[in-house]
């Protein structure tokens, strides 16, 4: 089982990655162990994830997630599918 994942990190920035163990590498960014950016900037919180099969769909996943604005990924992680549609 595969995740992705949206952080929250302290400056409010989001954070978007992939793991098989969500609990483990959430403390590892939080310990500051994490990728270079949350280890700049800290991890808070994690405000959303998906599950996924295989590693392959989660990196096509996190991908898309990442070419996102800020206004789309808070969208996604609100539910709000109407407004995504929109964006």
């Amino acid at each position: 089982m595969w995740f992705v994942y949206i952080l929250k990190c302290r400056n409010d920035d989001l954070y978007t990655g992939i793991t098989n163990n969500l609990e483990r590498r959430f403390n590892e960014h939080k310990a500051g162990k994490g990728g270079h950016f949350t280890r700049s900037f800290g991890a808070e919180k994690i405000l959303y994830s998906e599950e996924y099969a295989n590693k392959s769909s989660a990196l096509k996943r996190e991908a898309q997630i990442k070419g996102w604005t800020r206004k789309n990924k808070l969208a996604l992680i609100e539910g709000d599918s109407e407004l995504l549609k929109k964006l």
